[in-house]
């Protein structure tokens, strides 16, 4: 679905964004009519309440909006979209109320909030339209909100309808929509081209394995994205329990977050060089899957012990990782949804990232403030590195015991880079479990709005 801000001078209902001390103030500069129409409606400013206001006529005059207090707003994000299912349907524009500071999060937040995923129903609601405010850059959250919709749209849709068949299709209908070039790896090709891990993975599915590479752009920085896509994950031979498997169609969220954030870059035509590497599999039963005890041999030569087929996305990860790093970028981001160690460690909410490097994490946290997608950093713990050197292989994929899982994890990826390599790794969780303002259950975008933002810090733009 698309949706976009109004133009500026469409004729709209004005919208006042009053918080829960504002009520009366506002209200004793009003008229009579005015004053006694929201004293008999109740209307306190609490936060996601919104009262519409009559002229002579029954229609639209004005529009109120509850904005709570700060107390509230500072455990809440996009707190203008809260009120936004209660709004009539049409146009409005912010009249007064919203901090310049928070306009242009706010603003982002009631595009965010008219999401619907409409691909297999038509019981689609009319939502409220909003004029672009003076101020804000209505083209940059247009994109914003483009790019997330693409991501909640490739993460909601099932597997049988996004398949590593249907994420390469998605992939090259981006590189066409903005001129960039793709080119696609696919099944026993992998084997010819030293891509062996990502080959062995996808092997036992019916759908072939297949590496995406998309670049664009010919001057600047170099930025690699790599975002891992298992569009679904049974477990291998270590089949996951039904509860477990429900949510597996999320399994490509890093894929779908990197090609939203590919979106952000390239409509905005950012001065860089970018390429984008998603390798795309099922990790499917069948006589041919691999085994608990298998040693793979990666791309970059290092051997890794199977000690639980569930542990794949690391494995598809490491080859195109590996890929990246001998283009020597000037930074590379990966992202993943990986462990389900980082949830309990940080939640649903929380994107963790891992880098070594202080000046990229003071960037993406002073950025993951300003556009109001939270991120936290996690340590590259080095003492743990043993945990991942089983002895009989280079690497294990999955050290015994359960400690750690998201460092561990991190600490695997890392060794598919090269040491002086600029490097973050995401590992999230790319869902939202319950419906929240701007953020409506189902798949979401983590982090990358965070990248976004500080790009032009992390590479000089």
């Amino acid at each position: 679905m698309t949706v976009a801000l109004a133009p500026a001078g469409t004729k709209a209902v004005p919208l006042h964004v009053l918080g829960s001390d504002d009520v009366a103030l506002w209200a004793g500069q009003q008229s009579d009519k005015i004053r006694t129409w929201v004293d008999a409606s109740g209307f306190k400013g609490a936060l996601g309440s919104a009262l519409m206001i009559p002229n002579d006529l029954g229609q639209p005059e004005a529009a109120l909006i509850g904005y709570g207090t700060a107390a509230k707003r500072k455990r809440s994000r996009f707190a203008l979209a809260a009120a936004l299912p209660k709004l009539a349907p049409g146009t409005y524009r912010i009249a007064s109320g919203v901090p310049e500071d928070q306009l242009e999060q706010e603003v982002l937040g009631w595009l965010l909030a008219s999401y619907q995923f409409d691909r297999y129903s038509d019981a689609k609601s009319d939502m409220a339209s909003l004029v672009a405010p003076d101020g804000v850059d209505a083209d940059r959250i247009n994109t914003l909100a483009e790019a997330e919709f693409l991501t909640r749209d490739l993460i909601n849709t099932p597997a049988s309808d996004m398949g590593p068949d249907e994420l390469d299709a998605a992939a090259r209908a981006l590189a066409d929509q903005h001129g960039a070039t793709i080119s696609v790896i696919t099944g026993d090709a992998l084997l010819d081209q030293n891509f062996p891990m990502i080959h062995t993975v996808g092997r036992a599915s019916s759908r072939a394995p297949r590496l995406i590479d998309m670049t664009w752009g010919s001057q600047g920085p170099h930025l690699t994205l790599v975002g891992k896509g298992v569009c679904f994950d049974t477990g291998g031979l270590n089949l996951k329990p039904g509860g477990s498997m429900g949510l597996m169609k999320k399994d490509m969220g890093g894929a779908a977050n990197v090609l939203g954030l590919a979106h952000m870059i390239m409509a905005s035509n950012l001065p860089l060089r970018l390429r984008v590497l998603i390798p795309a599999v099922e990790n499917s039963v069948s006589s041919n899957s691999f085994r608990p005890q298998d040693i793979l041999t990666s791309r970059k030569g290092l051997t890794v012990e199977i000690n639980n087929t569930d542990a794949e996305g690391r494995l598809v990860l490491a080859d195109a990782l590996c890929l990246a790093a001998e283009e020597e970028p000037s930074l590379i981001v990966s992202m993943a949804t990986l462990t389900g160690a980082a949830r309990v460690a940080v939640g649903p909410d929380l994107a963790p990232y891992f880098t070594d490097d202080d000046v990229i994490a003071t960037s993406l946290d002073l950025s993951a403030r300003r556009v109001a997608d939270p991120v936290w950093r996690m340590p590259f713990h080095a003492p743990y590195e043993e945990m991942i050197e089983p002895g009989i292989a280079d690497l294990d994929n999955a050290p015994k015991g359960g400690f750690a899982g998201a460092i561990t994890a991190a600490l695997f990826l890392r060794r598919f880079v090269k040491e002086d390599d600029r490097y973050v790794h995401f590992d999230i969780y790319g869902w939202q479990p319950t419906a929240a303002p701007g953020r409506p259950k189902g798949g979401a975008l983590q982090g990358a709005r965070a990248l976004f933002d500080a790009l032009p810090d992390l590479l000089d733009l």
